[in-house]
């Protein structure tokens, strides 16, 4: 008799290639993330192409995307071995390093905002400062000159503005190479490779959380940022894999929760059906259902989809969804 593992695991090779039906959308990913089995074997799979189309390019003699991970990862050393909290930085890491060399001679292409690729690894650069001074490691960049009192929402994008004119001055190939040094020194910290040194909770961007935690959200700004520079070059950037997804769409929820638990109306949350949250006043009943797929949900949070374009699955108080949306983008500081 077939059985549901056996049917997904037919299934696994076609989700390697990203040719799933849009019946199976939907049920795959469920069964990775209740698997270990199945979800190692679609890694394996996923990195076997990825492997395989390396050679292959498009129309403009360019490679797509996959082709330039797997031609990058196959010269260089594998993403260092750390502890759970710290992997999907060290993945998004990975990511970026290895599509750095496709922006060579295009660095002054727009991005996002109102940066070009240099300006883009410049914010990154800033970014990962905070967590690396609290950790107590040297970065090369000068020292801030914003007031100790800034609200820090304020202080995030003076710092950014701070380092991109500075590193404009210097060379793209500057800035990419003291980002990547500085992440390497994040991800070479004793809080990276140590649970019980992450646990300890500090205050970044506004929030208290543990250290492995501000860990996770520089993961999501590294591959946020990431598929910003990929679509500036016309390459689809990988999601990242399931086990790394999942950290960045629980970050994201909990956050998102504190940001709705007394006032809003509660909404019944999920992420394609896998997990599921009562988000908002605990006072009364769940006015509305809401479901995304967790790559949409995170381009959400990340600025990077408009409360009102984001594709959704709903039921019930429309008010009550909309609400959750709109925190949801409200959360972005990418």
């Amino acid at each position: 008799m077939t059985t549901e593992h056996d049917g997904v695991r037919d299934l696994l090779a076609a989700w390697a290639f990203g040719a799933l039906e849009p019946a199976d959308r939907r049920t795959v990913p469920l069964h990775l993330a209740e698997c270990e089995d199945c979800a190692a074997e679609a890694e394996r799979l996923r990195e076997t192409v990825r492997l395989l189309d390396g050679p292959a390019t498009d129309g403009s003699g360019r490679r797509p995307a996959a082709g330039i991970l797997s031609g990058a990862l196959r010269t260089r050393p594998a993403a260092p071995d750390v502890a759970p909290h710290a992997a999907p930085y060290a993945a998004a890491v990975a990511g970026l390093k290895a599509l750095l060399p496709e922006i060579e001679g295009r660095w002054s292409i727009p991005v996002v905002h109102d940066w070009d690729a240099h300006a883009t690894v410049a914010h990154l650069l800033a970014a990962d400062e905070h967590l690396a001074r609290l950790l107590g490691l040297d970065t090369a960049l000068p020292a801030s000159r914003i007031p100790a009192d800034t609200h820090w929402g304020a202080a995030w994008d003076l710092r950014t503005r701070e380092i991109i004119d500075h590193e404009h001055a210097r060379t793209p190939g500057e800035t990419a190479t003291d980002w990547a040094e500085q992440a390497d020194a994040l991800l070479a910290a004793p809080e990276a490779h140590d649970p019980e040194l992450a646990a300890r909770a500090v205050t970044l961007m506004g929030a208290r959380l543990p250290v492995a935690d501000h860990y996770v959200a520089r993961a999501f700004e590294a591959w946020i940022h990431t598929d910003d520079l990929g679509r500036a070059l016309g390459l689809a950037v990988p999601p990242p894999p399931p086990e790394h997804l999942w950290q960045l769409v629980r970050l994201a929820v909990r956050i998102l929760g504190l940001a709705l638990e007394r006032e809003a109306a509660p909404v019944l949350f999920s992420v394609t059906g896998v997990e599921q949250w009562v988000l908002g006043s605990e006072d009364e009943p769940v006015r509305a259902e809401l479901t995304l797929d967790p790559v949409d949900f995170c381009l959400l949070v990340g600025g990077r989809y408009r409360p009102d374009e984001v594709p959704r699955d709903s039921t019930g108080d429309a008010a009550a969804v909309r609400n959750v949306l709109e925190r949801a983008a409200s959360l972005a500081w990418l």
